[in-house]
């Protein structure tokens, strides 16, 4: 049970019940579901319908939004349509929480389901953007993501304890990576777009319908910004031990526009798509870079050691070698 206040007084009220057509008085049972690095994730059963529903709640946003939870709840509304996201009820913006239903399904396994999902981001990718979305569309998204990486890498530059070497190679691809026609405005159809595509945030269901969650922080932006991230080695790496062939990518991208065939415009892809690729692995490592400094301070509430193993992986020497080398000072899409 959740015992934090003003939280479990509102979990209990009608303001809480109502929505999901309980009566006053109705005791939930809520058990955790999961952590990010800025939300908690709890699972509850419905006593009248039993059926299985999330709460989720913010403890931050990574986008400084005022309205992290309001933002994230618009993104699900619009694209329920897709059938591949989670269903929103309602949200409570004052406590930073939002109830949607739950799926089943596991992890995205690299090796046996990257053409599952070419067809969820197709089916998502392809949903008619709302004429009133709330949802940020940068003018220029690769520049929008790399000035975004600046402000995060400049956290662990100013930090007394940072990696002197670690230091060196985060600004050695930072200038390599600065060298890119980020400026150029998106040339691909708009939709909406996750931007936080590593496995765990997929849910396969393979004797069902599969879907994508975690609707943190989403965009209005063209395809290619998605799969760009969805299949760089800094996403691949997170979750699993899997850093994807160019073999791997030609097939996942041909197969993502058969998918789409029809629906979208796809031919500014595969010209788009080697420079979300290749700002992605810094996205991901000065993201790491940030984190690891967070997770270094005492007193920080959400912790997950797993994440805290893989944010040193990232920040390895020789990691951070191996994209300078292979992945920015080379065209790997080649």
């Amino acid at each position: 049970m959740i015992h934090q206040e003003p939280l479990k007084s509102y979990l209990q009220s009608t303001d809480f019940l109502t929505p999901l057509g309980l009566p006053e008085g109705t005791v939930l049972s809520f058990s955790t579901l999961g952590q990010g690095e800025y939300n908690l994730n709890y699972v509850f059963n419905h006593p009248v319908t039993n059926k299985k529903l999330v709460l989720r709640i913010n403890t931050g946003s990574q986008m400084h939004l005022a309205d992290q939870i309001g933002y994230e709840f618009s993104a699900l509304q619009a694209l329920a349509s897709s059938g591949r996201t989670p269903t929103p009820l309602f949200c409570c913006r004052e406590l930073g929480l939002l109830v949607m239903e739950w799926l089943p399904g596991v992890a995205l396994d690299y090796t046996r389901d990257m053409d599952i999902a070419a067809g969820i981001l197709a089916d998502i990718h392809s949903v008619p953007v709302p004429q009133d979305c709330p949802l940020i569309r940068p003018q220029a998204p690769a520049l929008a993501i790399y000035e975004e990486c600046l402000e995060m890498v400049q956290h662990y530059y100013d930090w007394d304890q940072a990696d002197q070497e670690v230091t060196g190679l985060l600004q050695a691809l930072v200038a390599e990576i600065g060298k890119l026609p980020l400026t150029e405005p998106s040339s691909g159809p708009v939709c909406i777009v996750n931007t936080e595509l590593n496995s765990g945030n997929f849910l396969i269901d393979r004797s069902g319908v599969s879907h994508l969650v975690d609707w943190e922080k989403p965009l209005l932006s063209e395809p290619a910004q998605d799969l760009g991230h969805f299949l760089a080695p800094t996403t691949t790496f997170w979750k699993t031990d899997v850093i994807l062939t160019p073999e791997d990518v030609k097939t996942f991208t041909k197969n993502y526009i058969h998918a789409v065939a029809g629906r979208m415009d796809t031919s500014t892809l595969a010209s788009r798509l080697p420079l979300y690729f290749t700002v992605t692995c810094l996205r991901g490592v000065t993201w790491c870079a940030m984190a690891y400094r967070e997770y270094c301070q005492p007193g920080r509430e959400l912790r997950n050691e797993d994440t805290f193993r893989k944010l040193q992986a990232y920040l390895e020497p020789a990691f951070l070698r191996n994209l300078l080398d292979n992945y920015v000072r080379k065209d790997f899409l080649a």
